[in-house]
């Protein structure tokens, strides 16, 4: 550790033990910190004692340093990192493996998605991390690139298995992933007084006592002030002396020793803090061109005599980040350009490298500057960089002189931003396009890319309408691609919210007019969620036409299943998700692999698998995390409502009803409006307070109220019946029914057609309730054990009443049996109950006067 170092550590015997512990802890389990603090603060200097003391413990070390020139190169912060353990990448999953070398230009290969390169990431540390703990030590997170950053956070967060330190430093002010990541924090400050005046003892002993104060003032506890502003102090203060910041006055302190080098060590020194790569010889080719002649190796001898930096091993390494910045503050734009420019000329071997130096390099539009990005982007894409192709496009954009052309690049940008989730980032590029003359197709294309983060909130009739027009234009203009996102798109308006027949009517219209597109499961979508009752027989028949086993993309599964679960066909709708769930997780694609596991989680309620539906959400919420996705907290809120309400946890149930439904009523989302009646009515049916349920159920039923659903309201007819039976509301209820017999007839939905046969035969009379229970027994419910269960208990109820105790043992111990296996307690309880008078030949106790399990 250098003397300077060392210096930086007076005081610091609290951050010390920090790190200390964390390094201890991390030989038995994951740890993650990110150590935040102002430019000088001493982070680096801390992130050496944590070099040693995990060297000192047995970790394997693994190191990386950002750039702010090096935030353009793409995964060049993670090579870092992985660069001295890829020789174990063979020992990955192939397509890990493959994924990893990909990103980092060493193979060929289809392309990676970042999380699936992030998977590799992790992985690869867990294999090292088998043999020697492993210490993954960052400084300057926030000027790694994107691509690096958003991995480094995606293995801090999966840390916890293995023996794996995760320590990231990060200067304050500036964003970076790590620091949304809810990730254990130390925040550096200033050193206290005692420890000012022994570092500036050491630093500069000869001080009179009033400089020293003045000195101690202005650097606020900041080491790396203390060690350097007392040599400003040297000389004469400027006439500015007092700069904004203290990172500005250390800037100019560092710019002053800049100011006096040779003519020949500056050009060198600026070609080095415009370079994000540091070797020395393309740095000393670059300086001999930018000053005219040819340059030596050591043309940078002066400027590590005075400190700035040091060279080592062929690589130029500067003393601090505010020295590099001190340089460009020191130069003018024209030679900032000029060493650009320079760089770009010893770089033909490194295309992607030179269009970038190019770009830096001038003022004003260039199309021919501006093509050689765009062509990047495909490599860039290749290798997963998904966050540098935008990076690319955007600046491809600001050289193009062509209006029309420089929307489209913006455009592109915006889809593949819509790709990584990036909402914000997205309504940027879409904005900024919007001001342009754009050619129809891209007109359309902005009209989509606005609508897909909406997912139809709220329901606008006359959008639908607009959407709908659009997507004619775009089959016009040949893109039947763009028309299919856009009918999509204004399907899911017709879905969350209610635009009227007419604008569903619209849609459907639109989409069947795409007649060679019945194949695509965006096609099928848009039919299934525009209208789910009038085009259920039809996208029933267009889903039994897919192969589930010969379908290998994830997100087209991810489709259909949203299809199926839209006209209330859970079994294949599950399918659907489950078969997309593995390809997802198998491929790395973690993104998408959020959305999809949340899609479930209804279905799978409805089904009885709980188990698995509250794996989904939870998991679905924490990839939603990993891969810095916009968490939608109403709907994972509305998937907590249901869970909790089947289970009968009536308090939780109705804390996240209330909450989903402050945010939808204001969006006239009667999707979620009718999610949240249904979960306030099942939480109340299954604790048996029937009285309070049967209102909360019957608002879904009603035309005029704000919650009902077309669709959503079929889940409530089981809970309708039961409650209407045991509040005396059975006429009321069979006229509820009456109206759903008569969209059966022309809706053949699943989930319909099990939940009417369940509620004809509790609420029919004497006469005809022995047809009806016997029709409610024949149906095949072996894919849905929550509804056979309750038919099963039903059906040995009535036989009780019927004085059929032998009978009823079977449905009831049946029922029993599927309770407990779903994780239905309260009723479990009943069959009980039920079992138990069977068996005593008492009278039926009936549901309401079994009093609830404690869920």
């Amino acid at each position: 550790m250098t003397d300077v170092a060392k210096t930086a550590l007076i005081g610091r015997d609290h951050e010390i033990r920090v790190l200390a512990g964390l390094i201890d802890g991390g030989t038995r389990a994951g740890q993650a910190l990110v150590v935040l603090g102002d430019p000088g603060i001493g982070k680096s200097a801390l992130l050496g004692v944590a070099r040693q003391a995990a060297r000192a413990a047995g970790f394997r070390v693994l190191s990386a340093v950002g750039v702010e020139s090096e935030a353009q190169l793409p995964f060049a912060g993670l090579h870092q990192i992985l660069r001295p353990v890829l020789r174990s990448a063979p020992e990955l999953r192939p397509d890990q493996g493959s994924a990893l070398l990909a990103a980092f230009g060493l193979a060929e290969g289809p392309r990676p998605e970042l999380y699936q390169i992030a998977l590799a990431a992790v992985n690869l540390l867990a294999t090292v991390s088998e043999k020697q703990p492993v210490a993954v030590l960052v400084d300057d997170v926030q000027w790694l690139d994107q691509q690096s950053q958003e991995v480094l956070t995606f293995i801090a967060r999966r840390a916890g298995p293995y023996p794996l330190v995760v320590i990231a430093c990060v200067r304050t002010g500036h964003p970076a992933s790590v620091l949304t990541a809810g990730l254990a924090e130390l925040v550096v400050r200033g050193v206290d007084e005692s420890a000012a005046d022994d570092i500036l003892a050491l630093a500069a002993a000869d001080l009179k006592p009033a400089d020293r104060l003045r000195i101690r003032r202005e650097a606020q506890g900041n080491p790396l002030a203390l060690l350097e502003l007392p040599a400003a102090w040297a000389g004469p203060a400027p006439a500015d002396w007092q700069q904004p910041t203290l990172s500005a006055r250390l800037e100019r302190a560092f710019a002053g020793r800049f100011a006096e080098l040779p003519g020949t060590s500056r050009d060198a020194v600026l070609v080095a803090a415009v370079d994000p790569v540091n070797e020395l010889a393309e740095i000393v080719a670059a300086a001999g061109g930018l000053g005219g002649s040819p340059a030596g190796p050591d043309v940078l001898g002066p400027a590590a005599g005075v400190g700035l930096l040091r060279v080592e091993d062929g690589r130029v390494h500067f003393r601090h980040p505010l020295v590099r910045s001190g340089v460009l503050q020191a130069e003018t734009l024209t030679r900032r350009q000029a060493a650009h420019a320079a760089l770009a000329e010893v770089l033909g071997h490194e295309p992607y490298r030179r269009t970038w130096h190019r770009a830096q390099a001038i003022v004003g539009p260039d199309d021919q500057i501006a093509d050689e990005l765009e062509a990047n982007v495909a490599d860039l894409l290749r290798r997963g960089a998904v966050m540098s192709a935008i990076a690319d496009l955007q600046r491809s954009a600001q050289l193009t002189t062509s209006p029309a052309r420089r929307g489209h690049r913006l455009l592109m940008a915006a889809e593949h931003a819509f790709g990584l989730g990036r909402v914000d980032l997205v309504n940027q590029l879409v904005t900024a396009a919007a001001r342009l003359d754009l050619s129809e197709l891209d007109y359309a294309r902005m009209q989509w890319l606005r609508e897909i983060f909406n997912d139809g909130v709220p329901g606008d009739a006359a959008r639908v309408l607009e959407l709908c027009a659009i997507a004619r234009q775009s089959v016009q203009a040949g893109d039947r691609d763009l028309a299919l996102n856009l009918l999509l798109g204004a399907a899911l308006r017709c879905w969350w919210a209610d635009t009227g027949p007419a604008a569903r009517a619209r849609v459907t219209e639109v989409t069947r007019e795409l007649t060679d597109a019945a194949g695509d499961p965006r096609y099928v979508a848009a039919l299934a969620v525009a209208e789910p009752v009038l085009e259920c027989a039809a996208v029933m028949d267009l889903l039994s036409r897919f192969d589930l086993e010969q379908i290998t993309d994830g997100d087209a599964l991810r489709l259909l299943g949203m299809a199926a679960h839209a006209i209330g066909d859970a079994v294949r709708s599950v399918d659907f998700l489950g078969r997309s769930e593995a390809l997802l997780r198998d491929q790395g694609r973690l993104g998408l692999l959020s959305h999809v596991l949340s899609m479930q989680v209804i279905d799978r309620l409805e089904l009885g698998d709980w188990e698995r539906a509250a794996a989904a959400a939870a998991e679905g919420e924490r990839l939603a995390q990993d891969t810095a996705q916009p968490i939608w907290r109403t709907g994972t809120l509305v998937c907590d409502a249901m869970y909790n309400a089947f289970r009968g946890r009536v308090d939780q149930a109705f804390t996240h009803a209330a909450e989903v439904e402050m945010v939808a009523s204001r969006q006239r989302l009667n999707d979620l409006l009718s999610c949240v009646q249904l979960a306030r009515g099942a939480a109340l049916s299954n604790t048996g307070r029937y009285d309070e349920a049967y209102p909360q159920l019957r608002r879904l039923f009603e035309p005029s109220d704000p919650s009902f659903h077309q669709r959503e309201r079929f889940g409530g007819v089981m809970f309708l019946a039961e409650a209407a039976v045991e509040t005396g509301e059975r006429e009321d209820a069979r006229d509820v029914m009456a109206g759903l017999e008569d969209v059966v007839a022309a809706a053949p939905s699943p989930i319909l057609s099990v939940h009417l046969r369940y509620a004809r035969a509790i609420l029919s009379d004497d006469a005809h309730a022995p047809e009806l229970y016997a029709d409610l027994m024949s149906q095949d419910l072996g894919r849905w054990p929550w509804a056979r269960a309750r038919a099963e208990l039903a059906y040995g109820s009535w036989l009780r009443r019927q004085r059929r105790d032998a009978e009823s043992l079977e449905p009831l111990g049946s029922a029993l049996a599927g309770f407990n296996r779903v994780g239905a307690s309260a009723w479990a309880d009943r069959a009980r109950a039920e079992m138990t008078a069977a068996l005593a030949g008492q009278p039926s106790p009936g549901l309401r006067r079994i009093p609830p399990a404690d869920c």
